[in-house]
């Protein structure tokens, strides 16, 4: 009886010892798992964080100084996508806002604070000049004007609206012939020619779509108005 009785003891503990190990194998496996799971989370994160491009405001390849204004625009497509006007983050106009259409496409902005004032489009081809010559003389000193064409904009363009945005800053809105392609920014009371303008001709032997030469587009950095 005591042999049976020792050996039933001999057992008891080799049991317990083996449990023993295998809870602690279990409670260091999962030490090990949390430890490890931290350390290829972090590593994940920090290779995320490395390799994620920096984006700038508006989109454009790099951050502008302080005190100016980030912007992009594109000119229209042909006569199926409008024009684009980006500023300091905010989209002004676009086709999704659904406040372009074709001619010139205008945004004014407060020179000081950026904020937008007001948007317009003027029809070139079947609409009158008037109106687009009204609201030309009626922008303020110190206003930033954003101008983008959409398929024609030069048809119904006369002298004196030309004078006009010419006087905004403006070196081809003189040039400005039927359905070129053609952005700007310049302000009212601005006393050099504008650096922010581009201008494409409508030519057959150049044209990137049928009838209409490709789109333009253009980045910068706007100084605010000071005082």
């Amino acid at each position: 009886m005591l042999r049976a009785g020792g050996i039933l003891k001999l057992a008891a503990l080799i049991s317990a010892f083996l449990l023993a190990v295998f809870l602690a194998f279990e409670l260091l496996d999962i030490n090990m798992d949390f430890k490890l799971g931290n350390m290829f989370g972090e590593i994940l994160c920090c290779l995320s964080t490395a390799t994620k491009p920096v984006r700038y405001k508006c989109g454009l390849s790099k951050a502008c100084p302080a005190g100016h204004f980030s912007f992009k625009m594109a000119s229209g497509a042909a006569s199926v996508v409008g024009p684009k006007i980006c500023l300091e983050d905010n989209i002004l106009m676009s086709g999704v806002k659904n406040n372009v259409g074709r001619g010139i496409n205008i945004a004014l902005v407060n020179g000081k604070s950026g904020e937008l004032i007001k948007t317009d489009f003027f029809d070139m081809w079947a609409g009158d000049v008037a109106p687009l010559i009204k609201f030309l003389k009626e922008i303020e000193d110190g206003t930033i004007v954003m101008l983008a064409t959409f398929d024609d904009s030069a048809t119904k363009l006369n002298d004196e609206a030309r004078k006009l945005i010419a006087e905004l800053g403006s070196s081809s809105v003189s040039n400005l012939g039927f359905r070129d392609n053609w952005i700007f920014v310049g302000g009212k009371g601005i006393k050099t020619k504008s650096p922010f303008e581009q201008h494409i001709k409508n030519s057959a032997d150049t044209n990137k779509y049928e009838g209409w030469p490709e789109v333009l587009e253009m980045e910068g950095c706007i100084p605010q108005r000071q005082g």
